[in-house]
């Protein structure tokens, strides 16, 4: 499985997982909030933070009614059109160069997701270093041939897509141009269920398409991130406010500093728990090999004196023979004088 390298950042499980914050609407129409997502992000530790790059008219139509409104009332957008959300959620064009220059400045990567052929456009003109294709649209053609032509690479969310949906959006990927990809465990709920992320879907995806494999998680918590390391996921994307009480489009699912400095720090723990397969003492362990059980003698013992259930057992430290000795040693004469607490060795024996 090719690893990727993004601005020196390599992606692969031979290196930390490579932890996205995802800003989304939560800079709630303020430029200011989103410089100061971006400075909370890089201080969190994560390695990348992304946008989105539309407008309300590349995403929808100007219609309030019908299937263009949100009536569920189990919705966290309950009560707007769809045109009326991206108007609120919307990152405004002219902010992604400074948001991307602090973005730098700071030492992390900035990307964004494009929803049609003017983002990417746009995006390219600002020279992005990689892509992100939203869940929605991983079965718009078009778009993934438009981005893959730029041969950066892709980072793709499965979400809803058939095996049958992602094997036609990898072709068309590769075949565009696109030779790094990336693809992302999705859930598109928002927030999403442990119970409906299906991690074990992670080392089948790497399995069938031969790519990085990622989760862009939207549950609440760490938990289900961290997890997902250990399955393989060498990207986890998070959405991230500065604070879930000041409200936002995506707030109610996104993670706070402290949260992503938390998730950055236990995923990393959870891929170096990962080693390889091993069997007896690490070397780590060989100083605590002295803490097995091992035959000890209990009592004061004169040579000649046989060993019974009364004068030795197994105890800790581990300086004496092993306890699976314990049976044959049963009924067997010392040579010499021995104290309690010496351990017991071939050598006491006659």
């Amino acid at each position: 499985m090719q690893e990727l390298n993004i601005f020196g950042r390599k992606i692969g499980r031979a290196y930390p997982p490579f932890v996205i914050a995802e800003m989304s609407g939560n800079h709630n129409q303020s430029l200011g909030r989103a410089l100061e997502i971006v400075e909370y992000a890089a201080q969190s530790g994560v390695y990348a933070l992304k946008l989105q790059t539309y407008t309300a008219d590349t995403m929808t139509l100007d219609i309030d009614h019908g299937e263009f409104y949100i009536d569920d009332p189990n919705s966290l957008w309950h009560g707007n059109s769809l045109y009326k959300l991206y108007q609120k959620a919307y990152t405004p064009w002219e902010w992604h160069q400074p948001i991307f220059d602090r973005c730098r400045e700071l030492g992390i990567i900035g990307f964004s997701t494009p929803f049609d052929a003017t983002a990417v456009d746009f995006l390219e003109s600002l020279d992005v270093p990689c892509y992100k294709i939203a869940s929605f649209e991983n079965t718009d053609l078009p778009l993934i041939r438009r981005v893959a032509s730029t041969g950066k690479p892709m980072i793709i969310s499965t979400g809803m897509a058939t095996i049958a949906e992602l094997d036609e959006t990898v072709r068309t990927a590769r075949e565009a141009g696109c030779k790094d990809l990336v693809l992302l465990k999705c859930t598109s709920t928002y927030p999403a269920t442990p119970e409906d992320t299906n991690l074990l879907t992670i080392p089948h995806l790497q399995e069938l398409f031969s790519v990085q494999v990622g989760l862009s998680d939207h549950t609440r918590g760490i938990g289900v991130a961290v997890a997902s390391v250990v399955l393989g996921a060498t990207v986890i994307e998070k959405h991230f406010t500065l604070s879930r009480a000041d409200g936002g489009v995506d707030s109610a699912f996104s993670m706070e500093p402290e949260e992503m400095q938390q998730l950055v720090i236990e995923s990393e723990r959870a891929w170096q728990s990962l080693g390889r397969i091993q069997y007896g003492a690490t070397v780590a362990e060989k100083e605590s090999l002295k803490f097995r059980r091992s035959l000890y003698i209990t009592k004061d013992m004169k040579a000649g004196d046989f060993l019974t259930e009364d004068n030795f057992k197994s105890v800790r430290p581990g300086s004496g023979l092993a306890p699976q000795y314990y049976e044959l040693l049963l009924g067997k004469p010392v040579k010499k004088d021995v104290k309690m607490g010496t351990p017991v060795s071939w050598n006491i024996l006659l």
